[in-house]
């Protein structure tokens, strides 16, 4: 791991982070801003004498909006959803950065060496959303007619969708929430499928039709929350970023990447996991293959998140889980 030197004109922080203004490393797009945004204001409310900054990255995944994140014919080779993670992490390795802050959903389940990830705040809402324009009379799933076309970039979404309706096209789509919503207005597709808490936070909720229940349509492990990432050495940082840890989001998000990681899957596959705290931790996971001609479901209950996604991945690879994802 790349260090480097600390100015002498650092002074500490009433919480002792010795920098004279923390950066946070963030994508480029309205939405990531937002998130990077919420970060920071709620690191000054922890600490008020913390002068907190943003550096703007430039992801592979921004920077190229032709290549399919994720191809349902090729398994090898995809980019995947790693792409908008690499040059955040790169900053927070060379020193340009302190945190990277992130979609959790969007990270991939190996954990980087040298990083620490943790969940950050409250989870915000983990449904999909269903999004129609405006006088399409679109108000749930089953006002989609046969051969509707329905865009979404999520290999995972393409799947749940076709398990419940077989006779809609599934069609890609790339680009930022403003530019997929924009491509839905101008009459290419009839409907979109997105995460619910994106939208909420770009103040878009009015242009949800339907938000889909979690137990049909599980999410991804994640999905609605927001991930901080710094150096395993800064010790500072993590005392810190503690303070704005969630316990139940974390413990929850524990188990739903437990079962993405033990099962050696990613985030740009068919799979969905999401966890409820209900008394005790309620997981359960959803796998598929592309076209959801086949279809498993697991749902257990239990106290430890990381002994609970393990008995889940467990249970889905007994029932052929990881042919079915071709991992």
């Amino acid at each position: 791991m790349i260090s480097t030197p600390v100015p002498e004109h650092r002074r500490p922080s009433a919480k002792g982070i010795d920098l004279p203004a923390l950066c946070i490393a963030t994508r480029r797009s309205p939405l990531a801003l937002i998130q990077a945004n919420f970060v920071a204001a709620r690191l000054r409310e922890i600490d008020p004498t913390l002068e907190v900054e943003l550096l703007e990255v430039a992801t592979r995944g921004d920077i190229d909006q032709s290549t399919p994140l994720v191809h349902p014919a090729e398994r090898d080779g995809k980019p995947g959803k790693g792409v908008f993670i690499d040059s955040l992490r790169d900053a927070l390795v060379d020193g340009r950065a302190d945190l990277a802050a992130h979609s959790m959903k969007d990270v991939p389940v190996a954990l980087a060496d040298g990083l620490v990830l943790t969940t950050f705040g409250p989870r915000a809402d983990p449904r999909d959303a269903l999004v129609a324009s405006s006088g399409s009379g679109i108000r749930d799933l089953h006002d989609l007619a046969p051969g509707a076309k329905v865009a979404t970039v999520s290999i995972r979404r393409r799947a749940l969708l076709k398990s419940v309706l077989r006779d809609v096209e599934v069609v890609p789509v790339r680009g930022n929430v403003g530019t997929r919503l924009k491509r839905l207005d101008e009459g290419r597709y009839d409907a979109l499928l997105l995460a619910s808490a994106g939208l909420d936070r770009l103040g878009l909720d009015g242009r949800i039709a339907q938000r889909l229940n979690t137990e049909t349509f599980v999410p991804a492990p994640g999905q609605g929350a927001l991930a901080v990432e710094y150096r395993a050495t800064r010790s500072d940082l993590r005392d810190l970023v503690s303070s704005a840890v969630d316990p139940t989001t974390e413990h929850c998000v524990v188990a739903e990447r437990e079962v993405a990681r033990a099962l050696g899957a990613d985030c740009a596959l068919p799979l969905g996991v999401h966890c409820v705290r209900e008394g005790n931790l309620r997981l359960t996971a959803f796998a598929a293959d592309d076209d959801a001609a086949r279809v498993l479901r697991v749902t257990l209950s239990g106290d430890d998140p990381l002994a609970l996604g393990a008995e889940v991945a467990g249970r889905l690879d007994a029932l052929g889980a990881r042919e079915l994802l071709g991992v």
